[in-house]
């Protein structure tokens, strides 16, 4: 039995652990819960953003980690439409808008620190890990 999903992981977040920076400490507590859930589609944004930097094979071994770490979804077709909805609203990646409906489907705290989402508060739960340890 796998556990319940008690928060969603954005790009943001799980760079945040692969560079050490602010924030890491509260993605990894959260992690290691057990219940933290993140959408393919932001992983794909995981490798382009550190593959740039790191090179494939370490952005691959990151984003091997991270599936490792947390329940990696396939988004659903409902999902895909989902994302696309929120994006006609504008101001958000079409990736954050995966992570936001991620959250917002399984009703749990998104973690974060984009700018773009976390100004989203009022529609979510947003932790901005730019402001935790």
């Amino acid at each position: 039995m796998s556990a319940a999903v008690t928060c969603a992981l954005d790009a943001w977040a799980i760079i945040t652990v692969a560079r050490r920076q602010t924030g890491a400490e509260t993605v990894r507590d959260a992690i290691d819960g057990g219940g933290a859930v993140v959408s393919w589609i932001n992983l794909g944004e995981v490798f382009y953003v550190l593959a740039r930097d790191l090179g494939d094979d370490r952005a691959q071994k990151i984003v091997d980690a991270a599936c490792l770490d947390a329940r990696a979804e396939v988004p659903s077709g409902r999902s895909v439409l989902d994302a696309a909805r929120l994006r006609t609203r504008g101001g958000l990646s079409f990736a954050d808008c995966f992570a936001v409906t991620t959250a917002q489907r399984h009703a749990v705290p998104l973690l974060t620190g984009d700018p773009e989402i976390v100004a989203l508060a009022g529609e979510l739960q947003v932790i901005d890990l730019r402001e935790r340890p």
